[in-house]
């Protein structure tokens, strides 16, 4: 599933693209047919991102909103393009368009309904005003798992699987650690730290977690996937070369170093 990094840079690139323009929207699959007549022939105000979700603003019109869920993709062509496969949607001017597959939620909203939905998220680093201190307050008084906190949306927008197992990496936190015994210091870290990686993240659109010294002398880019973070479906840890251990939490797999995480005793 993409994390918020993926869908704060589909924002970024699609409101330079197609804000302020009349843009066409069609439904090749026909499952988005009605939404897509909606809004075909509008004008793109912008394009926001909240944790997961993506907002499309239209002038005097409804909301577009987009969950990629697990299996959603969008790819991008330069029109004219051919037209193949079957779409959920296509957005796009005279230049270029977007094409998304199996999304998880393509649907037209009210800006009430869009707001409903932003309320129900916790805050998301790479917004402007996002709450560090909410967050803190949060998983300061939870009994729950480090490792599930992370992943729990309501609790910090944005944060997937490979951020979640790297920023606890970051801070020498185990994912299995309650919440509240971890000192709030470490969590305010680890707040500090998510806002940095994701606009990492967003920047060179991949997920690179590694410290600059711990690169020797190559820049992010030049790293190949494997050393590109520290634990993430690892055999061994980057740091300490130590065996990684793998455990499920939030019904999904964590990757933790035993060495450089200690359990709680």
């Amino acid at each position: 599933m993409p994390e918020g990094h993926t869908i704060h840079r589909l924002a970024r690139d699609h409101q330079r693209w197609f804000a302020g323009q009349s843009v066409t929207v069609a439904s090749p699959q026909g499952r988005f047919e009605a939404g897509a007549q909606a809004l075909s022939g509008r004008t793109l105000r912008g394009v926001d991102a909240y944790g997961k979700h993506l907002f499309y603003d239209f002038v005097r019109g409804p909301i577009l909103h987009i969950h990629l869920g697990l299996f959603g993709r969008f790819r991008m062509r330069k029109r004219p393009a051919p037209q193949r496969g079957a779409p959920r949607m296509v957005l796009g001017n005279d230049e270029r368009e977007v094409r998304l597959s199996g999304p998880t939620a393509c649907e037209v909203l009210t800006r009430a309904d869009a707001n409903a939905i932003m309320a129900r998220l916790g805050p998301d680093p790479l917004r402007p005003r996002a709450s560090g201190k909410r967050f803190v307050d949060t998983v300061c008084r939870r009994k729950r798992q480090a490792g599930a906190l992370l992943l729990d949306q309501s609790v910090v927008a944005g944060i997937g699987n490979v951020y979640r197992s790297e920023l606890l990496f970051r801070i020498g936190v185990h994912p299995a650690t309650p919440g509240h015994a971890i000192p709030r210091a470490s969590w305010e870290a680890l707040w500090r730290d998510t806002k940095a990686l994701l606009a990492i993240g967003v920047t060179l659109n991949r997920i690179v977690t590694v410290a600059p010294e711990e690169r020797g002398h190559r820049g992010p880019r030049q790293l190949v996937r494997g050393e590109r973070v520290y634990v993430y479906r690892r055999r061994t840890c980057l740091r300490c070369e130590g065996p990684v251990e793998t455990l499920t939490i939030g019904q999904r797999k964590a990757y933790a170093c035993p060495a450089c995480q200690p359990r709680v005793p």
